[in-house]
């Protein structure tokens, strides 16, 4: 029997394909629900809101997910392509940014003299490395060096621009700050400052901006039910408010785990929670890949507050995704990543799912989610929640000339210290390791633990990072090395 620790999407993507393989799987989750961070909530009164995630890229890796089991995405859930894909609120306007390509090319053009020719010579060099990085590159457990050692790689390793700036790249072709930002922007939430992320991340831009933003209907919970069924479709065992206490390691395995009061046997063990809590939590130190020392010079991805908002009113100038860049993106970078502090003029996202979607509010109504990028780590007060909170609803009313405040009939806060208490997550951060070139593919936390031969790890903090594509992904690479160990070692299997 395989248990694996925790059902976000790492952790489900890791139990289908080691249950397509014949093992009997088992899921252990603290948590009431699939999903790990891409719970939802649903409220009595009738709202249902996504917890984390709302951007629907990457659409191909969905799909291959799903035909690898012989499905496809549209047999669980019908998929919205958003018009605008999302909007961004300067200081003194705004730039919807549609879907279709040639429609974006028109936006660059208005917005910058040769802006649609630059775009296209970018975006050519954003397939490439989309096409290598997220087809190639992202599937490698991250072992060695050696991993790299395909000649096309090599021969074409200055094109992915591993070691450039992201930044410096952007401003190559860009000089009109609205759209230096609109190409910045994905890798804030990616977990680095433009400056520190490796110019091969520009394959966000062809993501986002070229394959589309969609919208699963009923919200990415729909998602996180799909693979949930195409799980249980491969005889997968979900084991619900069952947190892991512990793991057991006899002669260098993982014998067994501890889930309360019991000690369950097992074969293998794949840990899709979070990395530094297994490890420091779960496993006695001489079994552990990294001592405390290792995470506390590891450079983290923001941790974020979330506001759940329902509104008694329809908002018609309300897009599905605002991103609110009214305020400097460089200070608020610091903010975050040089001088952890809670910032003095933030940046944030508010996503509205109720205007493509009318299931997720009640009738006349709306559902906002409001995000701000945050420093992990720091003291999490009802009051700096609600400070922040104000700030955030003032800055969009203005926005849309309206008054939201007297409609809120519903609201509810999520920080750092929920992040800690849901998901043990590593000083309450939300996205995992953040993507700087130091902590790029074989620089990654390692996903096979070096001293236990059956435990391996999945999930935002290893390969291949963070964002739901990658974790779907990590399952699947977790499973791929287990299923070599099983397949190479006699192992008595436990009954």
């Amino acid at each position: 029997m395989i248990c694996i620790i925790g059902s976000g999407f790492s952790g489900l993507s890791a139990a289908a394909y080691l249950a397509a393989e014949g093992h009997a799987v088992h899921v252990y989750e603290k948590n009431g629900t699939v999903g790990g961070r891409a719970r939802q909530f649903e409220t009595d009164s009738g709202y249902t809101f996504d917890m984390g995630p709302s951007w629907y890229w990457m659409p191909d890796i969905y799909e291959d997910f799903f035909n690898d089991f012989g499905y496809t995405a549209s047999d669980f859930y019908d998929l919205t392509l958003l018009d605008p894909a999302f909007e961004m609120v300067f200081p003194h306007d705004a730039l919807e940014i549609p879907s279709g390509y040639s429609n974006l090319r028109h936006l660059f053009e208005s917005v910058e003299e040769g802006g649609a020719e630059k775009l296209a010579k970018f975006m050519q060099k954003a397939e490439y490395k989309y096409n290598k990085g997220m087809k190639e590159l992202a599937y490698m457990p991250g072992f060695s060096l050696t991993e790299f050692a395909d000649i096309s790689l090599i021969k074409n390793a200055f094109q992915l621009q591993i070691f450039s700036s992201f930044s410096k790249h952007v401003k190559k072709y860009f000089s009109d700050p609205r759209l230096i930002a609109l190409m910045e922007f994905p890798v804030l939430f990616l977990g680095a400052t433009p400056r520190e992320t490796p110019a091969l991340y520009s394959l966000m831009n062809y993501a986002g901006l070229k394959l589309g933003t969609w919208y699963p209907k009923g919200g990415f919970g729909s998602v996180a039910k799909a693979m949930k069924q195409t799980a249980l479709n491969e005889g997968v065992t979900f084991h619900y408010n069952e947190p892991v206490d512990q793991i057991n390691i006899k002669n260098s395995r993982a014998e067994s785990i501890i889930v309360g009061n019991s000690k369950v046997p097992c074969d293998a063990v794949v840990a899709s929670a979070d990395y530094h809590y297994v490890e420091s939590k779960l496993l006695d130190a001489e079994y552990r890949n990294y001592d405390e020392a290792y995470w506390k010079k590891k450079t983290l991805a923001p941790s974020g507050l979330i506001y759940y908002l329902g509104l008694s009113k329809k908002i018609d100038s309300l897009h599905h995704h605002t991103l609110f860049f009214d305020e400097d993106l460089e200070l608020h970078s610091k903010d975050i990543y040089e001088n952890p502090q809670w910032p003095d003029n933030p940046l944030f996202y508010v996503c509205s799912p109720s205007q493509t979607d009318e299931s997720v509010a009640p009738e006349g109504h709306e559902n906002l989610f409001l995000l701000m990028p945050l420093a992990p780590g720091l003291e999490d007060t009802a009051i700096r929640r609600e400070k922040y909170f104000r700030l955030m609803l003032k800055r969009i009313e203005k926005h849309l000339e309206t008054d939201l405040q007297s409609h809120i009939d519903y609201k509810r806060s999520y920080c750092i210290d929920d992040f800690k208490a849901d998901y043990h997550s590593y000083k309450g951060n939300a996205y995992g390791l953040a993507n700087t070139l130091m902590q790029t593919a074989i620089m990654k936390p390692k996903l096979k633990n070096k001293k236990v031969g059956n435990l391996f790890y999945a999930g935002q903090l290893t390969v291949p990072g963070p964002g739901v594509p990658p974790a779907i992904i990590s399952g699947k690479i977790a499973a791929e090395q287990l299923l070599q160990t099983l397949n190479s070692t006699n192992y008595e299997a436990v009954v």
